[in-house]
């Protein structure tokens, strides 16, 4: 099975999923963004040079991702504390 890294910040309700190996940071040279009103909330779609995907930001994270994917996102908003 492929790589796929999720991190989640619920503080700001914003996911991204990494569709590139765990160990490469993609380098994003476009970024597309799908119609909020279509698709009920913001979520952007990162390509790099040659034009794959590489990533998608999902705003509003908890209405549009299944929760159970949330609980096992890389949590950004921790602080150890």
């Amino acid at each position: 099975m492929a790589d796929v890294r999720v991190t989640y910040d619920q503080k700001a309700d914003a996911a991204y999923v990494y569709l590139v190996g765990t160990q490469v940071r993609p380098k994003v040279a476009r970024m597309y963004p799908c119609d909020p009103v279509e698709v009920g909330g913001m979520i952007n779609l990162d390509f790099d040079e040659e034009g794959r995907l590489v990533g998608i930001e999902v705003l509003a994270a908890s209405s549009k991702l299944p929760r159970h994917l949330l609980d096992a996102a890389e949590r950004l908003d921790v602080d150890g504390a």
